[in-house]
């Protein structure tokens, strides 16, 4: 009886692994993961937090951290003469 127990457990144990593997790793769990990032990102800059903070406490570059809250647009870039 316990050899087949230890056998489920271990199906079991298998199963949640992969399950977590897809659902952590996977292309759709990072894109989800950065767009709930990206609108925090959003909330502290409309209440007040400025780029260069919200980029140090994040670790993004400020060019990204730029990108992010103006709604992924690049900023216009000043034409030298």
């Amino acid at each position: 009886m316990a050899r087949t127990w230890e056998g489920a457990a271990g199906r079991l144990m298998l199963a949640l692994a992969a399950l977590l593997h897809r659902t952590v790793t996977g292309k759709a769990a990072r894109r989800r993961l950065h767009d709930c990032r990206d609108a925090a990102l959003r909330a502290a800059y409309r209440r007040g937090v400025p780029q260069e903070v919200l980029a140090s406490r994040t670790r993004l570059t400020q060019g990204r951290v730029r990108e992010v809250v103006t709604g992924g647009k690049r900023p216009p870039v000043d034409e030298a003469a």
